[in-house]
């Protein structure tokens, strides 16, 4: 089969195309025949080496951990799911990743694909859309009728954010260039903020929850827009645990894990057309080294999906 590996970590031209051997399964694994993967900064973040002291691969290493796809075979342990079954997953990121023909996969870090997606907005759902649950939801405790700032909205996390909160029910504000304000309107923001236009204590009223994907002066800047009591939840640095205490506000640091039960709910609210992932670029495995510049840019609307069969 085809797969993208690294064989050491450095630049795009690390990416290397060629022919491996198909995963061997365990008994608790499915193997699934990867019809679309997506793009994540975690990707080139592992290819570049800054991941290597919290996760020390072997390598080499195939990259990508966003799929959907076929199974093909099932481990002699796993009795939900059969051959031919339609599914998606965040894999567990210590294996071997998606940019390849096929991946073996733990079943219970897979979900059924809803119908109402097809293989590529599948694909572009698993990682993003738990990290946006898993921010707003299990560590955020998001509630009706409270307000949570998402920071860069128009982004893989943010925009799949921005849909959830609304559909927890609440008051939705979130930043962005001023070319992307329309688009937040859109997802269904309530408050669609241009960070270029000042400071944003001057724009935004007080809130209960906030949603830092940026870090640095972004996360710094959050502080301060927090009511007491309230929580900041970052998903780019560990944010001061003494900065929080200053401010009478708490914070949480959030690096995730598979989950078939959060793949459930983001399913749940597709169904209910409360939820859809945005596709800015598609690009094929022969394409690999374009859709990783086009990731390190920073300005991708929604994901970036590679077209594997």
């Amino acid at each position: 089969m085809r797969a993208v590996r690294i064989h050491q970590y450095g630049g795009i031209d690390t990416l290397q195309l060629e022919q491996v051997e198909t995963p061997v399964i365990n008994a608790d694994d499915i193997l699934i025949k990867v019809k679309s993967s997506s793009i994540n900064p975690v990707d080139w973040k592992i290819r570049e080496g800054y991941l290597q002291a919290f996760i020390p691969y072997q390598l080499p290493l195939t990259l990508g951990w966003d799929v959907a796809g076929v199974v093909t075979a099932v481990g002699a342990s796993v009795t939900d799911f059969k051959i031919g079954d339609e599914v998606f997953s965040r894999p567990d990121i210590a294996r071997n990743g998606t940019y390849a023909d096929y991946i073996a996969v733990k079943a219970d870090e897979v979900a059924l694909k809803s119908s109402k997606l097809d293989f590529a907005q599948a694909s572009a759902l698993p990682l993003a859309g738990i990290t946006a649950w898993q921010c707003l939801v299990d560590v955020g405790q998001l509630q009706a009728g409270q307000r949570v700032l998402i920071h860069a909205g128009a982004g893989g996390v943010g925009h799949l954010a921005i849909q959830i909160a609304k559909a927890k029910g609440a008051i939705v504000i979130a930043t962005a260039s001023e070319k992307n304000q329309a688009l937040l309107t859109q997802l269904g923001a309530d408050q669609a903020v241009d960070y270029t236009k000042g400071a944003l204590s001057e724009q935004i009223e007080a809130v209960d929850l906030v949603l830092d994907t940026m870090g640095d002066e972004v996360q710094q800047a959050s502080w301060a827009l927090l009511k007491k009591g309230g929580m900041l939840v970052s998903v780019a640095t560990p944010p001061s645990e003494e900065i929080a205490k200053q401010h009478e506000v708490k914070s949480a640091f959030v690096f995730i894990e598979p989950s078939r039960r959060i793949l459930e709910a983001l399913n749940t609210l597709v169904e209910s057309d409360q939820l859809m992932p945005l596709i800015e670029h598609r690009f094929s495995l022969e394409e690999i080294a374009d859709a990783h510049v086009q990731s390190q840019s920073g300005r991708t609307r929604g994901k970036i999906v590679i077209d594997v069969s």
